[in-house]
């Protein structure tokens, strides 16, 4: 193809294009290297260099206090599912709370069942998970091992846009908003992202947590599944996915020097999904939004047409307009717009027009 698509992947998903732009660039040759990043050892001043520039734009972007400590893993969620359970609820006396209001949510409490207690927070299967919980829906129990939530549901597009204030450790899997806006990290004791949602390419996970929880982490633990291995070894208990912290770094530079922060990219996404709901507002006969207004996502808009045929027809229709992949996941079907961090302007401005004008064609 001769030009890019505008891709509404729900990950992995667009990169921004200066970063893909440096990436052609020093893919033969990293400067000061003589080799591509992919080919230089993990534990030359090269890559340790660039490991530790990427962790300290975390720190700046996130404004990461001290006493946590950043570290770059693999297996994406899905370990964590499991990692958090097997470090932080082994030995405690109180279950883990668990917020179940998407499909991730429900296969995170699946794995922590397997470890230990676990008592489920809150749960909207009832309503086919559209709506995030309010305060008051949530009991907190004093003596939890941790409360674990996911704040951003890909698959049916509903968000947790605040920050909960819990009296036991938040455990947060933010792999689809990771970065999205700024947040307040002190009152979490976990934070953990899969990168290829909104920080870079499949293959590294970065997990945020509090230093005194790494206490909590056996030695009887298989060596790669304990927090603090990582921690000690500066993440490189083993060899780390070199290219993917890379890439993650570059995207974090976009951020900081390029967009000018978090806060700034926050208003970014809100007027991208703005452009999204508003048509699909104009039009609520044709567009059937999954999620309540109120925990509709800044990230992945989902919604439903009258009829698989026109479903079908919507779809067409993008692909002739330049949009790609905006099929919803075929677990709930209908069409998922996911606009992350990296998704110009110009793509929710693009698809904003099909809707209208698909909609006054059929309607």
């Amino acid at each position: 193809m001769e030009k890019r698509l505008f891709n509404f992947s729900s990950g992995p998903a667009v990169l921004p294009v200066p970063v893909l732009e440096r990436i052609r660039d020093e893919m033969l040759c990293l400067p000061g290297c003589g080799a591509s990043v992919m080919e230089i050892s993990h534990r030359s001043k090269q890559f340790i260099a660039i490991q530790e520039a990427a962790k300290q734009r975390l720190i700046r972007l996130l404004n990461i206090p001290a006493e946590y400590d950043v570290l770059f893993t693999q297996g994406g969620s899905r370990l964590q599912f499991s990692m958090v359970p097997m470090n932080l609820l082994r030995g405690q006396k109180g279950p883990a709370q668990y917020m179940v209001a998407g499909t991730w949510g429900k296969y995170a409490i699946g794995e922590a069942k397997k470890e230990g207690s676990v008592e489920v927070l809150y749960d909207s299967s009832a309503t086919n998970f559209d709506r995030f919980p309010t305060d008051d829906e949530l009991k907190f129990r004093s003596d939890a091992a941790y409360v674990h939530i996911t704040s951003n549901e890909t698959i049916q597009g509903v968000q947790f846009q605040r920050d909960l204030v819990t009296p036991t450790p938040l455990v947060c899997d933010s792999s689809s908003d990771f970065m999205y806006r700024p947040i307040d990290v002190s009152k979490y004791g976990l934070i953990y992202a899969c990168a290829q949602k909104n920080a870079g390419p499949a293959g590294v996970t970065v997990v945020i947590i509090r230093k005194d929880l790494l206490q909590r982490s056996s030695d009887s633990l298989p060596g790669y599944l304990n927090y603090n291995n990582h921690s000690k070894e500066d993440s490189m208990w083993n060899t780390p996915p070199t290219f993917a912290i890379y890439v993650l770094g570059l995207v974090a530079e976009w951020l900081e020097n390029t967009i000018g922060g978090l806060a700034a990219m926050h208003k970014i996404n809100i007027e991208k999904a703005r452009t999204v709901y508003d048509a699909m507002d104009r039009h609520p006969a044709m567009y059937l939004g999954h999620a309540r207004k109120q925990d509709r996502s800044l990230m992945n808009a989902t919604f439903r047409l009258p009829s698989e045929e026109l479903e079908k027809a919507f779809l067409s229709q993008a692909q002739s307009n330049n949009l790609d992949s905006l099929k919803g996941h075929r677990s709930v079907g209908g069409i998922r717009a996911s606009m992350y961090n990296a998704m110009p302007m110009a793509g929710v401005e693009t698809l904003s027009q099909l809707m209208d004008e698909f909609a006054n064609k059929h309607s």
